[in-house]
């Protein structure tokens, strides 16, 4: 089953994307539903932060494992970063890397899409 709304370009969006995906994957083990809340804000905090456009999230859920795409129309291409200890930002893309079983990026349109899949247990 995929579910899928969308969220405008303001940080409150960041809560209300989390909140929702989370209701989308009621009943997961603790651990995993804790690391997707952790990888939805990173991955719509970006969408927030540099595409300057609204942002989409569909959530993919199967007994085996759930994807997250997290989609937004702005231009740019995520990268991972390797921020110094000081600097307040710029691990969003490394904590996905290091919490999901799988991660991505593809272009969807004008935009690009981040993609995760994490097994349900």
């Amino acid at each position: 089953m995929i579910a899928r709304s969308t969220f405008r370009n303001v940080l409150a969006s960041v809560r209300q994307a989390r909140r929702w995906v989370m209701g989308r994957v009621e009943g997961v083990p603790d651990d995993v539903g804790d690391a997707i809340a952790v990888m939805v804000s990173e991955l719509a905090t970006n969408s927030v932060k540099h595409a300057s456009s609204a942002f989409s999230i569909s959530v993919d859920r199967s007994a085996e494992e759930i994807r997250v795409e997290v989609s937004d129309s702005g231009a740019g291409w995520p990268m991972m970063q390797a921020p110094g200890p000081d600097q307040p930002s710029g691990r969003g893309l490394r904590i996905v890397d290091a919490l999901a079983d799988d991660w991505g990026v593809r272009h969807a349109g004008g935009g690009k899409t981040v993609w995760f899949r994490i097994g349900t247990g």
